[in-house]
């Protein structure tokens, strides 16, 4: 059966990047200044403060017509 779908995936941060977050406690605008395989170091423009989180952004997409839920 065929269905529309909310796919959500982790955010692929790019160090260097201006990135403004919204509707979350770490909202605000960060630069990315570091990156790992389960992290990510922003730093604050304002403060200068740097923060380094688990990743915890995703990216949504919505997919019309897909198999739902997915066969393993």
């Amino acid at each position: 059966m065929n269905s529309d779908v909310t796919v959500f995936r982790p955010y692929p941060f790019i160090v260097g990047e201006k990135i403004r977050i919204d509707g979350s406690r770490r909202g605000g605008d960060w630069l990315v200044i570091a990156v790992s395989e389960n992290t990510v170091t922003l730093k604050c423009p304002v403060s200068h403060k740097e923060f380094e989180w688990p990743i915890f952004c995703y990216h949504v997409d919505r997919e019309q017509g897909v198999v739902w839920p997915r066969p393993h």
